[in-house]
């Protein structure tokens, strides 16, 4: 019998890139291939969905925005630690995102604000000329509540204490019944 040393990492790389063309069709393309690699690892509940807006809309700003004839658009996710990170590399390093003002029914112009809002940081990196990287990062620890903090939302949230007496979850007494079921 043969023994020899076998040297093999105990976790896989947690790395998936991609090439793709700058058109609505690889825009839908890097969201579902970074969705179903996002889904082949155990991740805390609710990063896949917020991780897969932020591919859609990346990938929808590169395919629009950073859109160069014959020039291809990158989608890398990166598992690290604590941090999911999210890249889009396109090769229009001059146009830098920005956000722009848009009307309440206009139909586009909210991208960044959505990029802002899901993520925990987000930001452009420029280079190699002529390419730049926008990338969105999620933290993978939960993060703990305040202690004081009320857990059921902002203003108007549910009290702490239960009002009028009565104990939460407790249904209201029944009316009595006159023995209308009853068979004497």
């Amino acid at each position: 019998m043969n023994k020899e040393k076998s040297t093999q990492l105990d976790t896989p790389t947690r790395h998936f890139s991609v090439l793709l063309s700058p058109t609505p069709r690889g825009a839908r393309l890097a969201r579902l291939l970074g969705t179903e690699w996002l889904r082949t690892w155990d991740l805390p509940y609710g990063i896949t969905e917020v991780a897969e807006h932020l591919v859609a809309e990346l990938a929808a700003n590169a395919a629009t925005h950073g859109r160069l004839p014959g020039r291809d658009f990158r989608l890398a996710l990166l598992a690290r630690g604590e941090t999911l990170r999210i890249e889009v590399t396109d090769t229009r390093g001059d146009d830098l995102p920005r956000r722009r003002s848009s009307s309440p029914d206009a139909e586009s112009g909210r991208g960044l604000l959505l990029v802002e809002a899901l993520s925990d940081r987000w930001g452009v990196e420029l280079g190699p000329v002529p390419r730049k990287t926008v990338w969105a990062e999620l933290d993978l620890a939960p993060h703990s509540p305040e202690p004081e903090a009320v857990c059921s939302g902002g203003p108007g949230a549910l009290p702490k204490e239960p009002r009028g007496g009565k104990k939460p979850h407790q249904a209201p007494p029944l009316p009595p019944t006159a023995g209308a079921h009853s068979r004497e």
